[in-house]
């Protein structure tokens, strides 16, 4: 009995309960047990002291006279009542105290069980209520398991969180023991079980950041209006001030880089790009494609298609490592964007050589910018071949072709 004792001490520690929820699910555990040990429960008083950890179980009864008793539940003799005071008269209550002995070793199992089923199904749906909550926010936790598919996180309270594989940066590395910081991304239940889903790849949790790192964007002076990512590789975020003496760019990198540097080092050297949003499209796909210089842009606004222009020297660097910084314009602006040389006069467009390059290696090309002759013929036969793991005979055979056009 004792152990039924201490486990309700116990209750002052559990996690994701408060003291009157839980002082109710006492009582609603031992009412349960008194209407099935004696019909009903209407005439006991339950007490629970919380700071004690203890309980009391009072029945209250009727004094009749003693060949009138119907319910020895509700109702006592005289006789038996003037053993506890011989001052009691019929008609009067009788209080007295049941132990928890009389209960019997089989029910204190039983209540021990059915309480420590409650308290479970509480802490569950607290704590799903709780990260429902929570949704969208960091939190900072320790890495507790680290397996294949998966990462287990402990929070403050020590409640289990998970960090799926495509949740993590892909240069992520933790050990157990680690601190993690992450969002909460999403909270459901899975056989009646909250599973709780971190991650530090939705953009949520770059703009968390931001948040944390730049007092401007946490006041609402500067407002993120969108950010797209690449998790590990290259972000942009679009940034617009409300206060025109605020350079929001300016304000979100920091003196020398300072405020955007730990950002940075959190998504293990993810590349960011701060731009100024802006509602006009041209200008906006402009700023997207920094560092490049566009000379001109050709929009098709119903099939959201932008043809870029540039100098044949700009078309890399508009295009980016691995394709990412066109990528990510695209991702930012809305606008799928086909990126064009300003041809000069005695330069040739590679459609011209359809007759004798096949198409598939003409689309090869033009995806790594090079959609002229000349454009081709200016990058080394090594570089082109790593760009587009095209055969060096292949190089070799598409050099011949183009530079025979200018002979």
């Amino acid at each position: 009995m004792e152990n039924l004792i201490s486990n309700f001490a116990e209750f002052k520690e559990l996690k994701n309960i408060d003291k009157s929820t839980m002082i109710g699910v006492l009582e609603d555990v031992f009412r349960h047990h008194l209407q099935k040990t004696y019909e009903t429960d209407e005439n006991f008083d339950v007490i629970i002291n919380p700071e004690r950890g203890d309980l009391e179980i009072w029945r209250n009864r009727i004094i009749v006279e003693d060949d009138q008793v119907e319910n020895p539940n509700q109702q006592i003799a005289l006789s038996e009542a003037r053993q506890l005071d011989s001052t009691y008269e019929v008609g009067e209550e009788v209080s007295d105290k049941i132990e928890m002995s009389t209960f019997g070793r089989r029910a204190v199992l039983s209540l021990r069980q059915n309480l420590a089923s409650r308290i479970l199904e509480l802490e569950k749906a607290n704590l799903f209520e709780k990260y429902s909550e929570k949704v969208g926010e960091i939190i900072t936790g320790e890495v507790y398991q680290v397996w294949k598919k998966e990462i287990l996180v402990l929070d403050d309270e020590d409640n289990e969180l998970i960090m799926p594989k495509a949740e993590q940066i892909p240069s992520d590395f933790f050990r157990k023991g680690d601190t993690i910081k992450a969002i909460v991304s999403k909270v459901e239940m899975r056989n009646n079980n909250p599973v709780i889903i971190l991650s530090r790849t939705a953009p949520e949790f770059l703009e968390r950041l931001f948040e944390q790192e730049v007092p401007e964007i946490f006041d609402g002076l500067i407002t993120i209006k969108k950010i797209v990512r690449i998790p590990g590789e290259r972000a942009k975020v679009a940034v617009e001030s409300y206060d025109d003496r605020i350079d929001p760019v300016g304000a979100c990198v920091g003196m020398k880089g300072s405020r955007i540097y730990s950002i940075v080092k959190e998504l293990r050297n993810e590349n960011i790009d701060v731009v100024n949003w802006t509602s006009n499209t041209q200008l906006l796909i402009q700023r997207a494609l920094n560092p490049a210089k566009i000379s001109s842009i050709a929009l098709d606004e119903a099939k959201k298609v932008a043809s870029v222009y540039l100098k044949p020297s700009e078309v890399s660097l508009a295009i980016g490592k691995g394709g990412l910084n066109i990528r990510l314009a695209s991702m930012l602006t809305g606008y799928d964007i086909d990126v064009f040389r300003d041809i000069d006069e005695d330069d040739v467009n590679l459609d011209e050589f359809a007759d004798e390059i096949e198409q598939w290696i003409i689309d090869t090309l033009k995806r790594e910018g090079c959609d002229t002759a000349k454009s081709v013929l200016e990058i080394p036969a090594e570089e082109l071949a790593r760009r587009t793991d095209l055969e060096e005979e292949t190089i070799d055979e598409i050099v011949k072709i183009l530079k025979a056009e200018f002979e």
